[in-house]
């Protein structure tokens, strides 16, 4: 076996199941779950349409590169986006297709990092676990960047010592994040990308969470739309990642697309052609049809926008809680410790919220998840206000004891 396979930590939700197990919640309250960013918005019709009307493509190969009709698509909507002129995204050598984002988060990380040197991964802390996952299984060192509320909970990448850029071979950044729903602006990412330059390494972005944002005049800033402002033209170390699970209420139709540096892509679509993933046709059809829609993400933020409101309106008078610029993710601090606070919100009321320690590693001393839970505002506004309210029920409880 791959000895790199010890060093992977158990995920998240192993975790929470461990920490749940034995708990016998009320039985007069409904549970809601409020653990798993997996969006339950229904899924737009012209979605499901489109992946019915073209079954017949079940009967084909589908090819690791995907449909041109699709990667033109996708490099429309990226242009159109985030203000990048048309036509400078090349479909054909800057676009590749990817059956979501987990998978190629993952594997760009199999394919990017050089092992005999010592690597370092930066990431975000707290983090998605794919990026630790993937770094460890490259051979790579992970190397975390604590996101504290001092720094608008974003990493200080101006203060991270010159010998880590050195050995940093990736970085991994998620604007808006996860779980905090920060944004990090045109400006850092700019600084990003000459730090890239200057100790050669790659950007990976990941921007999934960038079409559900508070302000619909103020959209969160992109790499690739830095890279373009910047002079960077050819988005040499730059590489996003998007997917139609958020954006589109679609996580079952495992669709995303990477883009970027061509010849870093030539490169990953040439190891993608060994790992064997390419996206059903029916599913590309489907993607065609979600990407050049907007009305149906329109209607998807507005209703996450409805629920922040009103769970922060109930919350507000007894707990600090603010609605961060974007992604549908509330890191709420706890004032007991979180693991305790997820466990007994769950054994009093029902309800089942993430421990924030779960998403994050001790780094510089401290562990910045521990204090607060991730709460994910999936479920319907009734529920969303249901739980607000047992939440603040149980808060009330704490504050007496």
């Amino acid at each position: 076996m791959n000895p790199d396979l010890n060093q992977l930590h158990p995920y998240p939700f192993e975790k929470l199941n461990r920490l749940k197990q034995g708990i016998m919640p009320p039985v007069d309250k409904t549970h809601i779950a409020l653990s798993i960013g997996e969006p339950k918005h229904p899924t737009p019709h012209l979605i499901s349409e489109a992946l019915l009307q073209h079954l017949d493509g079940l009967g084909q190969y589908p090819t690791t590169k995907g449909l041109p009709e699709l990667r033109q698509t996708i490099a429309d909507w990226l242009s159109q986006r985030f203000q990048i002129p048309a036509g400078k995204i090349d479909a054909d050598n800057q676009v590749l297709p990817v059956s979501g984002t987990r998978e190629a988060l993952f594997s760009f990380a199999q394919c990017i990092i050089d092992r005999t040197t010592l690597p370092l991964v930066l990431m975000p802390n707290p983090f998605y676990q794919i990026y630790e996952g993937a770094a460890l299984l490259a051979g790579a060192e992970p190397y975390y960047l604590n996101t504290l509320e001092q720094n608008g909970y974003l990493p200080d990448f101006k203060h991270i010592p010159e010998a880590v850029w050195r050995r940093c071979q990736l970085l991994y950044i998620c604007s808006p994040g996860n779980p905090t729903g920060a944004v990090i602006d045109l400006d850092t990412l700019t600084h990003l990308i000459e730090l890239a330059e200057r100790y050669d390494f790659v950007i990976a972005s990941d921007e999934c969470y960038s079409e559900i944002y508070q302000d619909e005049h103020n959209p969160p800033s992109g790499l690739l739309q830095a890279a373009w402002q910047a002079g960077n033209a050819d988005f040499k170390r730059c590489v996003v990642f998007h997917s139609l699970s958020k954006r589109s209420n679609a996580p079952g139709l495992r669709s995303g697309f990477i883009a970027g540096d061509a010849a870093i892509l030539q490169r990953y679509f040439q190891y993608r052609t060994y790992q064997g993933c390419a996206m059903p046709l029916p599913t590309q059809k489907a993607s065609i049809a979600a990407w050049r829609d907007e009305s149906h993400v329109q209607h998807n933020r507005q209703q996450y926008r409805e629920k922040f409101t009103a769970f922060i309106d109930i919350l507000s008078p007894i707990c600090q809680i603010t609605q961060p610029p974007a992604s549908f993710y509330v890191w709420l601090k706890t004032p007991i410790d979180e693991t305790e606070f997820a466990r007994q919100l769950f054994a009093r009321q029902n309800i089942t919220v993430l421990p924030g320690s779960f998403l994050s590693r001790q780094a510089d001393g401290l562990n910045p998840g521990q204090n607060h839970v991730r709460i994910a505002l999936v479920s319907s506004l009734e529920d969303c206000i249901d739980a607000a309210h047992r939440i603040k029920d149980f808060l009330c409880t704490l504050h007496k004891i």
